[in-house]
């Protein structure tokens, strides 16, 4: 795992006061430009899917969909994007969220999760946890149960782990790489 973790932290660049000054983005573009290392990265991911007994996988948009689209294909199981408000046609259930600066709102179609479902969310970054709890409240209020969280990365030092304790009942919260 230790290879894996160097070669995905090599793929990832660091951009300078982007989108605002102070802040280092993490940019995974390299990550994915990368066969080897995007194969691995799903692979991993995949890994953590059948580990949990995951028969849906969710990915946030949008760098989610990206990263939980081959992992659901890797794993065998279904593949659900969760979307901003507004996105999906037809009926959806929806989500409301604070964010530090006001509020957001993600939807899913209100058919695709079931009780039968056990659902692993993905995404590229866990920052404040945020989007990731409003995600596991949606899959929650689906009927669905939640499996667990991976993650590429996690800002550690925004404590979103711990927003996402209670929310994630005991199920496991994966990062990759913490930063």
């Amino acid at each position: 795992m230790t290879e894996i973790r160097e070669l995905l932290l090599s793929r990832i660049r660091e951009v300078a006061d982007y989108p605002e000054p102070g802040v280092m983005f993490k940019d995974i573009t390299p990550l994915l430009a990368d066969p080897a290392a995007f194969t691995a990265l799903t692979e991993a991911f995949a890994e953590i899917a059948r580990r949990t007994g995951a028969t849906k996988v969710v990915g946030l948009e949008a760098r989610g969909f990206i990263l939980g689209a081959p992992v659901a294909v890797r794993a065998g199981v279904g593949f659900i994007p969760v979307r901003k408000a507004g996105k999906l046609p037809g009926a959806t259930l929806s989500q409301a969220y604070d964010l530090e600066y006001g509020s957001a709102e993600i939807e899913v179609h209100a058919e695709d999760l079931s009780a039968v479902d056990r659902v692993l969310v993905v995404d590229d970054v866990l920052a404040t946890g945020g989007t990731a709890e409003a995600s596991i409240q949606l899959i929650q209020r689906a009927g669905a149960e939640v499996a667990g969280v991976a993650v590429l990365m996690e800002l550690g030092f925004l404590a979103g782990r711990a927003r996402l304790e209670t929310a994630l009942a005991g199920a496991p919260l994966e990062a990759l790489l913490t930063i």
